[in-house]
């Protein structure tokens, strides 16, 4: 009989400490801050990576046509990263 009542409070303690840990997880997770969407963080690095490649063809280009797509583009960008960043 006293097997059973070992087995009661073996359970009891690895319950406690179980709940223990997932408290601790809790607790890190509000301190790591707010979690990052993923897709909205690759748009964004997709974006400042199309923007910087916008600005060297800027700087080497000569066709003033081109140039003036390139400004748009450029701007089209801007407007894009800006809408994301105020949804942060």
């Amino acid at each position: 009989m006293s097997d059973s009542g070992e087995g009661l409070v073996d359970a009891t303690s690895r319950l406690a400490e179980r709940m223990e840990e997932m408290e601790e997880d809790r607790r890190r997770a509000r301190v790591a801050g707010p979690r990052i969407d993923p897709e909205k963080a690759r748009v964004l690095e997709s974006l400042r990576l199309a923007k910087t490649e916008m600005q060297r063809q800027f700087s080497v280009m000569t066709h003033e046509a081109r140039r003036q797509q390139l400004t748009s583009a450029m701007a089209e960008i801007d407007r894009r990263l800006a809408d994301l960043e105020q949804t942060a």
